[in-house]
């Protein structure tokens, strides 16, 4: 695949910017089983508003999307971020309210199902796993929470997870095995497994500065795939790419090691907030200094493993920070962002020809 993309020469089409929230605009989720030729593009955004908005593509060969709802009830602080549960039929919703909640599509419409509380304050993250029975959620108060999904809307809190020394950014849970990623402002990512004999969860790894991690808080982590590679992110305005032996991963190691294999300096000057890796393998990324960058897997593979290089550099793609990039789950191309500037844009890859 990454010979394709390095052969073609590509640029990035902005195609709609989504107006409606009237402050900054952090999360940004695609409904994963939307955007076939049978059902139209479904995108949740969230905000300092407070509201969430429900975005759906006119029709499956548009590249127009219209407001659906806005859900303005939900939460009483700003919503930080969103997440679609893997079949697209929950929309998970953490807030600074200390809440999550939970909404369920009913006809045309959205309503919460399910509140879930516990944090201490700030909500910053919500992801759930690869079959949609685990929830994680993670907090300002330092802890990472796992939500077990049962009948009727319920939700039962089965582990709080503490290791964390500072505010805790993200939650993401590897795309096809049951062992959960969390990274902080205290600069680390943490792998949080299920412990076999307790079914109590444990951290199995932390990747910190002395192990060729990050040097200041990590804001956000995004998987391949195939999942035996995860990229993150940083104040520290780096990128980092990390690999796993993956058939051990699968064959139920939770304890298989991520290793650092390499990094990508000097594309942003300022934080880096957002990772996203799309599925034919292009990394986006969107930072304080209003651009975002695409990168690619590089022909060039050195003794030190995969090298990534600049695919290109959109300058000035909003007018303020850009706080989440996530490419539509298909094969389309297709990217959101979202930034302080309280838009959002959808724009497209496409070839230059």
């Amino acid at each position: 695949m990454t010979s394709i993309i390095e052969e073609e020469a590509l640029k990035l089409t902005e195609v709609q910017t989504l107006k409606g929230h009237t402050d900054r605009v952090w999360g940004l989720a695609w409904n994963p089983v939307t955007g076939t030729a049978a059902t139209p593009a479904m995108l949740a955004s969230c905000g300092g508003d407070k509201t969430v908005r429900i975005w759906q593509q006119r029709n499956p060969n548009s590249t127009s999307f219209d407001c659906l709802e806005v859900l303005e009830e939900i939460h009483t602080r700003t919503v930080r971020s969103c997440a679609w549960s893997p079949s697209g039929e929950k929309l998970a919703t953490a807030s600074f309210d200390a809440t999550t909640a939970i909404l369920e599509q009913n006809g045309n419409s959205f309503e919460c199902v399910s509140t879930l509380e516990g944090h201490e304050n700030e909500v910053k993250s919500v992801s759930w796993n690869a079959s949609g029975s685990l929830l994680a959620t993670c907090s300002r108060d330092k802890c990472v929470w796992i939500w077990e999904v049962l009948p009727g809307n319920e939700f039962d809190c089965v582990s709080v997870l503490q290791g964390h020394t500072q505010d805790v950014k993200m939650v993401q849970w590897h795309p096809t095995v049951d062992v959960l990623f969390s990274c902080s402002y205290d600069n680390t990512i943490k792998v949080w497994a299920e412990d076999g004999d307790s079914d109590d969860w444990r951290c199995v790894q932390t990747l910190s500065e002395s192990n060729c991690g990050h040097s200041s808080t990590v804001w956000a982590i995004s998987f391949n795939a195939t999942g035996d590679k995860m990229a993150t992110c940083s104040d520290d305005v780096t990128i980092k790419v990390w690999g796993v032996d993956i058939a051990r991963l699968q064959s139920g190691d939770t304890n298989a090691s991520w290793s650092h294999l390499c990094t990508l300096s000097g594309y942003h000057d300022r934080t880096i907030f957002s990772v996203h890796w799309s599925r034919e393998g292009i990394i986006a990324t969107g930072a304080a200094d209003d651009a975002i960058c695409l990168f690619i897997e590089s022909e060039d593979h050195s003794v030190d493993g995969p090298k990534y290089k600049l695919l290109l550099k959109k300058e000035k793609a909003h007018d303020m920070d850009i706080n989440s990039v996530r490419w539509s789950p298909t094969e389309n191309r297709l990217l959101a962002s979202a930034s302080d500037d309280g838009t959002i844009k959808i724009w497209k890859l496409d070839s230059m020809a």
